[in-house]
């Protein structure tokens, strides 16, 4: 024998009070809790030619040797570590927003790759990460015979 329930739909509706009570909660309890982790993983361009996937990626302030790139099947993995340039123990900081430490960016990739033939460039703190697409997803050309 099974219990049934009456289902009440007024029950259900989250109140306006409870509502506000939550959304004071998250703000002063866990302040800033997606703002840091979208800082710290770098903001992404890509798209995608018929011949290739293009991924830019903004790393301001890091060397081209602190940033490692992987290509495990068909997802790219940007890493690395920023690094402050000076001591700051001294200074009273009014605003402090630039992020230290350690980053990481995963991304699916639209399409197949030839990781092999990859090219990344560095340049004004933007890395561009150029991959060929594997030939059997390139577009293919199809001749039309006339009679």
């Amino acid at each position: 024998m099974s219990n049934l329930t009456r289902w009440e739909p007024a029950r259900e509706m989250m109140t306006l009070r409870d509502a506000m009570d939550r959304l004071f909660d998250e703000a002063f309890t866990r302040p800033f809790r997606l703002y840091d982790r979208d800082l710290s993983m770098p903001a992404v361009d890509m798209y995608q030619t018929d011949n290739e996937v293009v991924v830019k990626a903004a790393i301001p302030g890091v060397k081209a040797d602190e940033v490692q790139i992987s290509v495990t099947g068909d997802v790219l993995v940007i890493k690395g570590e920023s690094k402050e340039k000076e001591e700051t123990k001294q200074k009273a900081y009014h605003i402090r927003e630039q992020r230290w430490g350690m980053f990481e960016r995963t991304l699916a990739l639209p399409t197949e790759v030839v990781a092999d033939k990859a090219k990344a460039e560095f340049e004004n703190g933007i890395l561009t990460i150029t991959l060929p697409k594997a030939e059997e997803v390139k577009p293919k050309t199809i001749a039309i015979k006339t009679k």
